[in-house]
């Protein structure tokens, strides 16, 4: 099952499941036996299977090196929180003792619900509509969510960044570096303290939204999931420098967001 599963080519399975040890973790769950397994061949950070027992399909994840094990009760009870309060997104099975969170070939695990759909391969407008609807639903669901997670993809983040690859920016093009610096100190000084946060998904590829007749059907991969504010830019909402990096950059994350 799963160890067969593994030997496939480009699967993105980093962590090997023997059938034994398989049967003995779906155990613990009330779910029935274990019928398949197979690994899934998208995402890039985890171990991910499609199990199917006599009760219906799951996906169970083994978490590797990348995802922190401090961050994962958050992952989880943010799941829970989000599905019991109607937005489309995978719910973590308890087992019987109550537990989602558990451990699988030395890895941190967890098994969660099937959502059924397929994430679009050509955008069409439709999508873009319907994942600004669900993302809004996300954010007002997650809104009453009382755990938080900083979010180290913000400006805090960017000075250690910047600084691991600036000796190499001037092969991108001369005077980069300094701009680069320049821009950063201004985004730092200027950088609002006060907005509104809230959660966020912030992993949202078109292959983490699917959809079922030309409804979305579910969102997945919350491992990224953290606390922003309001706006991604500084000073009053925008750079003070209109044809900046930063302001070029997020004009085309905007667009390209969803594409």
């Amino acid at each position: 099952m799963a160890s067969d599963a593994a030997e496939e080519d480009n699967m993105a399975v980093y962590t090997d499941v023997a059938d034994d040890e398989l049967r003995a973790f779906i155990a613990l769950y009330d779910v029935g036996e274990v019928l398949s397994c197979k690994g899934i061949a998208e995402g890039v950070e985890n171990s991910n299977f499609l199990v199917t027992t006599e009760r219906g399909n799951f996906i169970l994840t083994l978490y590797e090196k990348r995802v922190a094990p401090k961050d994962l009760p958050f992952f989880i009870a943010l799941m829970e929180h989000l599905a019991r309060r109607g937005v489309a997104c995978p719910t973590p099975v308890n087992g019987r003792d109550g537990v989602a969170l558990r451990e699988l070939c030395g890895r941190p695990a967890a098994m969660v619900t099937f959502l059924a759909g397929m994430w679009p391969r050509r955008i069409q407008p439709f999508h873009c509509a319907g994942v600004g609807a669900a993302l809004a639903a996300l954010h007002r669901a997650g809104a009453s969510f009382g755990m938080t997670r900083a979010n180290d993809l913000s400006v805090v983040g960017w000075r250690p960044l910047l600084r691991s690859s600036l000796d190499r920016a001037g092969e991108v093009r001369p005077g980069l570096a300094a701009e680069l610096e320049a821009e950063l100190e201004l985004l730092e000084s200027a950088w609002p303290r006060d907005l509104p946060t809230g959660v966020i998904h912030a992993d949202l590829f078109p292959d983490n939204v699917f959809f079922r007749g030309g409804e979305v059907s579910g969102l997945i991969d919350f491992y990224f999931a953290r606390g922003c504010c309001s706006r991604a830019t500084g000073g009053h909402g925008r750079s003070r420098r209109p044809n900046s990096p930063p302001c070029l950059f997020w004009r085309a994350a905007a667009r390209c967001a969803f594409c």
